[in-house]
Formats: structure tokens, C-alpha cells, sequence
């Protein structure tokens, strides 16, 4: 009886006294390559729940797989790319994936076991570099710009090993996955790899017998479908993931091997 008064009693407060119930979080799936980009998130992650978001971190492997699922509705976001690769996978998969903010910058470096500097790589010997048009173009550029090669006018930022006109020094290009670059390190005289490979690797950017500068078109960008470029959310995990601390994090966790763009 007394239970039925109670709750009779509750029910006829008014709605404005009743306790409030908070909102659920947002889901959001990132899709994210293993090291500083996941790590960046998993600060990210407390930071978004202020925003209400749930974050979900998944983490790939690879270059491809984080933009199919993307597209295919697996995943809200991904942060793992620079803006050149997401332009070449719209072009050549049709995926409607945009840029919504920039985050942070992976400078290039070429990293030998077998050699101090890039002078004592001897004629003939074996350098590897990524398989794909924007990160294998990057580090033929990379080249370039330390006269050690020269390519065909006209390329812009997607070279291939086919439009090297001038090789003086008969160097012999392997190309190879971006996340295979460090482990074959043992195999070639000298191998290109990106920043988010380097540092789980154990090097860092004073390691690179040749460096790229880190204030090129190479910064990594959020991504979301183009349908969802104006939601809510979008806004949220970008406020989210470019604050104060978030930038701090970078600073301290990764002492300069990974650039903040904000």
C-alpha cells in the first residue's frame, strides 16, 4: 500500500522536477592505423565523452581497408590518411569520403641499417619504397629534392619509379606495403617510411639519413561520407580531437615525431 502512494506521489510531480535523464552518446567507429594515430585517439576518447560521443577506436593494418569500410558504412570516421592518398582513393574507388579538419604530420624519413648517410648507399643498391601512387610518389620527391634523382616534369605529387629520367647512381627501387617498409629494412640498403611506421619501429627522425620537411601537403585529416560532413557528431569529434591537451599529448608522447597541425 504505502509502495502504490509512493508511487502515485511520484507520478503527479511535475515533469520539470522530476530527475533528468542524460542523452546517450553518440557512437562514433574511427578507423585507425596501429601507433600514433590510435594512440592520438585513445587520448581523443574522454575528450569526446565530454562532447557526448562514444568513441570506438579499430585499428587496421593497412592504407585500403579503413576507407572501403568507410564507404561501406562500417565505420563513422577514419584518421589515419593525408589529404594527397584520400584524394587518389576518391579518384581511382569513387568513394564519397571528405576531409573535415587536419590533424597532425608524419615527416617522412629515409632510414638505412647499413648506412650513416645516404652518400655511402653504393651504386646499384636497393632502396624501398611504398607501393601506393601518394606515399610512394612522396618519397621519390623526397629524393628528388636531395639531387639524387630526377623525375619527369609535370608529375606533381604522384611520381612513380617510371618517371625517373635521370637515376645516376643506378639505384634500384623495391616497392613494398607502407607498413612493410621497417621490416625490410634488413634487406635493402635504405627504405622510405612514413612517420606512424617509424616511431613503433624505434626510430626517430634523427635516425633518417635523409628527411623531409615537415611543412608539406602531407598532413593527416579526419574523414567522414560526404552525406555526413554537416552532422552534429562531425563537429563534436573534431572539436574533440583539436584542444589544448589533445596537443599537449602529442607533444609529450611523441617528442617531435609527430607534428600537431592546429
Amino acid at each position: 500500500m504505502l509502495r502504490a502512494l509512493a508511487l502515485a506521489a511520484l507520478l503527479a510531480l511535475p515533469t520539470q522536477l522530476l530527475p533528468a535523464q542524460a542523452d546517450p552518446l553518440k557512437r562514433v567507429r574511427i578507423g585507425a592505423t596501429p601507433g600514433p594515430h590510435a594512440q592520438i585517439l585513445e587520448a581523443v576518447k574522454p575528450v569526446a565523452e565530454k562532447h557526448g560521443l562514444d568513441l570506438r577506436i579499430l585499428e587496421f593494418s593497412d592504407y585500403v581497408i579503413p576507407n572501403e569500410a568507410l564507404s561501406a558504412g562500417e565505420l563513422e570516421a577514419n584518421s589515419f590518411q593525408h589529404e594527397p592518398f584520400l584524394e587518389n582513393q576518391r579518384a581511382d574507388r569513387g568513394y564519397k569520403i571528405v576531409s573535415v579538419a587536419t590533424t597532425v604530420n608524419f615527416p617522412l624519413g629515409i632510414y638505412s641499417r647499413r648506412h650513416k648517410s645516404f652518400d655511402a648507399v653504393p651504386n646499384g643498391g636497393t632502396v624501398a619504397i611504398q607501393n601506393d601512387p601518394t606515399n610512394g610518389g612522396r618519397s621519390l620527391l623526397l629524393l628528388q629534392d636531395n639531387g639524387i634523382i630526377k623525375l619527369k616534369a609535370g608529375t606533381g605529387l604522384k611520381p612513380t619509379v617510371a618517371d625517373i629520367v635521370e637515376n645516376p647512381r643506378k639505384l634500384r627501387f623495391i616497392e613494398v606495403e607502407a607498413a612493410q617498409t621497417p621490416r625490410v629494412l634488413d634487406d635493402v640498403d635504405a627504405a622510405a617510411i612514413n612517420g606512424n611506421y617509424a616511431t613503433p619501429a624505434g626510430f626517430k627522425p634523427s635516425d633518417a639519413i635523409l628527411k623531409e620537411d615537415p611543412k608539406g601537403p602531407y598532413v593527416n585529416v579526419i574523414a567522414v561520407r560526404e552525406v555526413d560532413k554537416d552532422e552534429p557528431w562531425v563537429k563534436a569529434l573534431v572539436e574533440s580531437y583539436r584542444t589544448p591537451e589533445i596537443r599537449a599529448f602529442i607533444d609529450k608522447t611523441f617528442g617531435g615525431t609527430v607534428l600537431a597541425s592546429w
